[in-house]
């Protein structure tokens, strides 16, 4: 529903990607591979959008996999409930599909405020249980 909503939130309804729900065993083997950080992290995304096939993929925008076991232990750590951390995921993943990048301090800013009016759209908020 999180990667939905934020698709047409923004627009983007006539698009394909998947959304891996996995292990730290999983997304850490994903991260060593793809981009020498041998841990886990909490979510990844690729995109299909990039590099030198990314003509070939209109529609597709690519894959975000997101690691249940860290989602657990950060929500845990933020006091709110793994629905929430996983949307909370699940958007950032599918923004960084889109183009967005954290690493760009005005992109962070935007990017949390888009974060939150979605997971709001979904009853997601942070006082959520």
């Amino acid at each position: 529903m999180a990667a939905r909503a934020t698709l047409v939130n923004l627009g983007e309804s006539d698009v394909e990607l998947s959304v891996l729900l996995t292990d730290d065993s999983t997304v850490t083997e994903l991260n060593r591979t793809y981009r020498g950080v041998d841990k886990t992290t909490d979510v990844l995304s690729f995109s299909q959008r990039e590099g030198e096939n990314a003509d070939d993929w209109d529609n597709i925008l690519g894959d975000v996999i997101i690691s249940v076991e860290q989602a657990q232990r950060q929500a845990d750590e933020y006091g709110h409930s793994v629905a929430r951390e996983v949307g909370f995921l699940t958007v950032h993943g599918v923004l960084h599909l889109l183009g967005w990048d954290h690493e760009n301090p005005e992109d962070e800013g935007r990017m949390m405020a888009k974060t939150e009016e979605v997971l709001h759209s979904l009853g997601l908020t942070r006082e959520a249980p």
